[in-house]
């Protein structure tokens, strides 16, 4: 017999970026109970914390769940790395830090598609509630929230010649790209304040574990939800070798993330019937749309040597810049330490009459053969040329009951030929750019894919080969009025009282930019909705 903790009002599953919003904004009033409930451990590393050590976590099971995607033998014939948050914070403890909201028509397609209260209008109020704008407070920003959005704390000579680059090759030069407009190229905005990065544990979590009415348990891994009939009553958990429980007295929030949210609901008995049976699983629903729809943006990184030792490639490799290095950040949290994945980029447009721009170019500090790499012996740099709305769809399917075992991963990517299209306008459209006079002096030619790469076939088979996932996951428990959707515009799972998702899966579609932001505004629009329905 399981071992049964105190019944609490809400249980939330998972301390990521929607998780932690939860905990905080549930807990705000004094009047429900809250348990989190994380698998991994406590965000206690200071390379969590240093903004550039983002760079050590992409193989590091103390807080990465280290997934890989399946073999697609049509494509990208490779496993290609998924890392996922596997600690307090979730991958907002271990991302890119990058501040990228989408753009306007993302928000506004999920509303055209039936789920209200989720156009961009809808949803600015929440970007805005959640953020501190170094910026200050304007009609697209908001000041004072708990995440923490600010400017790089200085300039790179790189950065400076790319943004130069961009107008010479005709691209606007934009200094918000989540703001009014979002086409052109300005320098990046990271979720840090002060040089150290601000994660949803850091802005949410911790202050809300100041309150007597939130008990957080780390550690925990979720094994499966309970139901009494077609009502979630609560969460059976692995803790210190052991199988607990604890009970929910109004909601099951499920907030695991794009791969461990359906993950979790199909060793629940919620999913599609036929690949639960197969694995022994009593049916509680049939739920096909559970796992389906896995979304994700996928890359060409163009790869270039710079003309001089100012890159992460030049600190890793030499003892005296780690040194000087540190002590710039130790003395006044400047430098490449501070540093968030990328230092600059924006988006770019392929077809003409396209709604949004297809592209997003990052330009990244390092090179590396495969991300989390010890980084090149040389001066480098990167430009990732990122597909913002793929046609490509996956799947994410539970292999075996047993909740230790990672699920299937197969995002197809690829798959569609519109995607391959774009992704090759894409790089065609980074190495406009990279061939600009404002370059000179500053980079010394393209090593990545190489300049010997030119026609179609040949970038093809570069992307099969090694072409990267963006690790932006979503849509696997896809949001919508249909009877393939998983949640309705409210989050309830359909046909099952007292539980809801909220993260990322519940993305109807991709949005154009990088996903950390909109979860946490999934998360704030969620707990208003929650706390609504508990009033009522």
């Amino acid at each position: 017999m399981a071992e049964t903790s105190p019944t609490f009002d809400f249980i939330i599953v998972g301390a990521g970026s929607a998780g932690c919003v939860l905990a905080n904004r549930l807990t705000e009033s004094g009047r429900y109970t809250v348990c989190l409930l994380e698998a991994g451990r406590e965000d206690t590393s200071p390379w969590i914390h240093i903004p550039i050590g983002y760079g050590k976590h992409f193989t590091n099971p103390l807080v990465n769940w280290l997934y890989r995607t399946q073999k697609n033998p049509d494509w990208v014939d490779r496993q290609v790395i998924q890392p996922r948050g596997k600690v307090i914070g979730g991958s907002s403890s271990i991302n890119g830090l990058v501040y990228m909201r989408g753009h306007r028509q993302d928000y506004d397609l999920w509303r055209q598609m039936g789920n209200t209260g989720w156009s961009f209008d809808d949803v600015l109020h929440y970007f805005k509630k959640s953020e501190d704008q170094q910026r200050g407070e304007s009609e697209y920003h908001g000041a004072g929230g708990p995440l923490a959005v600010s400017d790089p704390a200085t300039r790179h000579e790189i950065a400076d010649a790319f943004l130069d680059a961009v107008q010479q090759a005709g691209h606007e030069r934009n200094d918000d790209v989540n703001g009014a407009k979002p086409d052109g190229f300005g320098y990046v905005q990271w979720t840090s304040r002060n040089g150290r990065r601000c994660s949803a544990a850091v802005g949410y979590l911790k202050p809300a574990r100041k309150r007597p009415n939130l008990t957080v348990i780390s550690n925990a891994h979720a094994t499966r939800l309970l139901f009494d009939g077609k009502k979630a009553t609560g969460v059976a958990y692995e803790a210190d070798g052991m199988e607990k429980s604890v009970l929910a007295g109004r909601e099951v929030l499920v907030s695991g993330g794009a791969i461990n949210s359906p993950q979790l609901l199909q060793l629940s008995g919620l999913g599609p019937a036929e690949l639960l049976q197969s694995h022994g699983i009593d049916v509680v629903q049939d739920m096909p749309g559970v796992g389906d729809n896995l979304q994700d943006h996928f890359n060409g990184t163009l790869m270039y040597r710079s003309a001089k030792p100012n890159t992460v490639n030049d600190i890793f490799h030499s003892p005296w810049r780690k040194i000087q290095t540190g002590l710039n950040y130790g003395l006044r949290r400047q430098g490449l330490m501070e540093m968030g994945a990328a230092y600059a980029g924006g988006y770019t447009q392929i077809e003409p009459g396209a709604a949004s721009p297809e592209i997003q170019m990052l330009l990244m500090l390092f090179t590396a053969d495969t991300p989390g790499d010890t980084p090149h012996p040389f001066p480098g740099f990167s430009l990732v040329c990122a597909i913002m709305r793929p046609e490509s769809r996956g799947s994410v399917q539970i292999v075996s009951r047993d909740h230790r075992t990672a699920p299937s991963i197969q995002p197809n990517y690829m798959s569609a030929e519109k995607d391959r299209q774009i992704l090759l306008g894409g790089m065609r459209a980074g190495r406009e750019i990279m061939a600009q006079p404002a370059w000179e002096g500053v980079h010394e030619g393209e090593f990545r894919p190489g300049p010997d790469l030119q026609s179609d076939d040949e970038l093809v088979a570069f992307l099969k080969e090694q072409g990267r996932s963006s690790y932006h996951p979503v849509s696997t428990c896809r949001m919508g009025t249909d009877e393939r959707a998983v949640v309705d515009p409210r989050l309830r799972v359909n046909g099952i009282k007292g539980l809801r998702v909220v993260d990322a899966s519940i993305m109807p579609t991709l949005v154009s930019g990088n996903t950390n932001a909109p979860t946490i505004m999934i998360g704030e629009k969620a707990a208003d909705m929650i706390l609504e329905d508990a009033a009522a």
